[in-house]
């Protein structure tokens, strides 16, 4: 073998090819790391849901729908398809609105009849039912 070959893989590889195949690859990686990384953006929010707050919502179903492994399978479905609708910071909200709405007095009247939110829990609910649909 000459001095100017090398093995890679089990494969002779001259260096002049080595540059181009780096260089080639270099090229690839300038051109798709952005893309990857967008698209890491663009996923963050289908995870942004914290792992206790997942599991409350999980605990929360299964005591409303009954204590089985294939509830825990249909509740736990319907958490991650409520995720992949709305934000977790506009599921907070959400939550905060409905727990809100059921405290009685004039005060409290603000978050059953203000537009913003009934949009709120308009868009909880239908992110509940396509959850509902898709998993139970």
């Amino acid at each position: 073998m000459s001095a100017d070959i090398h093995v890679y893989a089990g494969r002779q590889v001259q260096p002049r090819r080595r540059l181009v195949c780096a260089l080639a690859l270099l090229g690839t990686l300038a051109v798709t790391a952005p893309a990857f990384a967008q698209a890491d953006r663009g996923l963050q929010h289908l995870n942004d849901y914290p792992t206790e707050a997942r599991a409350e919502y999980v605990f929360a179903c299964m005591a409303t729908n009954g204590q089985s492994s294939d509830v825990l399978r249909r509740c736990s479905c319907s958490i991650d398809i409520i995720a992949t609708i709305i934000s977790y910071e506009r599921y907070v909200e959400a939550e905060t609105v409905l727990s809100l709405q059921l405290v009685g007095g004039e005060r409290m009247s603000l978050f059953r009849t203000a537009a913003s939110a009934k949009k709120l829990v308009s868009d909880l609910r239908r992110a509940q039912a396509e959850a509902d649909i898709r998993c139970f």
